[in-house]
């Protein structure tokens, strides 16, 4: 298992094609610290996250790995003319996520990570949570989306605007070795009408492990019934709503999410031991 901060270029086969993933260690005063493993939104990266996991991971004490999905940072770019299908993050929880963990020697059977998720990582968080609830200690989902909300469609629809309009092809260029790779891989697909239909609600009834769930008030992308209608499958979640926050708590509120993160690894933790 990894133990020491570092980082580089694994492989891993993701709907039978082999893809190269970038990721990066973060070593706690521990080496048998446990993992906290960080899932990027839908236009994050591993860059994207900035010093966020960094920060959390030196606060909870635990090891930390971050990478960037394929189609995003520096792993394998999306081929522009493939259209992704709506069970994509199905497949990134089930296919791609235990296929990396594995590669970087993660055995999930006797030591399972935490699992920090965004948005779509969050959602991702979930899955994965509820498809191997052996193999997963606890999962903190900030902005996680459940369904297809008419609010995110509409942001999603101003987003292409934006990114066709102004610098922030130029600004998530910073983050994406083939940006128009990430933003239309994203873009398109909460754009299908074929998505519309995309829930994950019937899942929750399968996840064993605690739950923390964040969203802000100010979030453009989802409403609070994201993480309240989560109660509902997963009655054992606990929900943090965040004033003055939008779609990105680690960014907008990353003190009291670290602080809320803290208090909710330690509690569990100690319940563990």
């Amino acid at each position: 298992m990894c133990t020491d901060a570092g980082g580089g270029l694994v492989e891993v086969v993701q709907e039978g094609e082999r893809v190269r993933l970038e990721y990066r260690t973060i070593a706690a005063p521990s080496a048998n610290a446990p993992l906290l493993v960080f899932l990027h939104e839908g236009l994050g990266s591993l860059s994207a996250w900035r010093e966020f996991p960094d920060r959390l991971c030196a606060e909870v004490g635990l090891r930390g790995l971050v990478y960037s999905r394929a189609g995003y940072g520096g792993s394998t770019p999306r081929p522009h003319a493939t259209r992704w299908r709506p069970d994509f993050m199905h497949v990134q929880a089930r296919e791609v996520l235990p296929a990396l963990l594995d590669a970087l020697g993660v055995d999930t059977r006797t030591s399972p990570p935490w699992l920090f998720g965004h948005s779509d990582g969050a959602s991702i968080a979930l899955i994965y949570a509820a498809t191997f609830p052996e193999r997963v200690t606890g999962v903190i989902a900030a902005a996680p989306h459940l369904f297809v909300e008419d609010l995110s469609v509409r942001s999603i629809e101003r987003a292409r605007d934006v990114y066709r309009s102004t610098d922030l092809r130029e600004r998530l260029a910073r983050h994406h070795a083939d940006v128009d790779s990430a933003f239309w891989g994203w873009n398109d697909i909460w754009l299908d009408p074929a998505f519309r239909d995309w829930n994950i609600e019937a899942l929750l009834a399968s996840i064993r492990c605690p739950l923390l769930a964040a969203q802000g008030y100010d979030d453009e992308y989802g409403t609070m019934a994201q993480i309240d209608r989560i109660t509902l499958g997963a009655p054992q979640v606990q929900l943090l709503k965040l004033a003055a926050c939008g779609h990105a708590p680690h960014r907008d509120q990353p003190e009291a999410l670290i602080a809320a993160t803290t208090a909710f690894i330690a509690q569990h933790a100690k319940q563990v031991c």
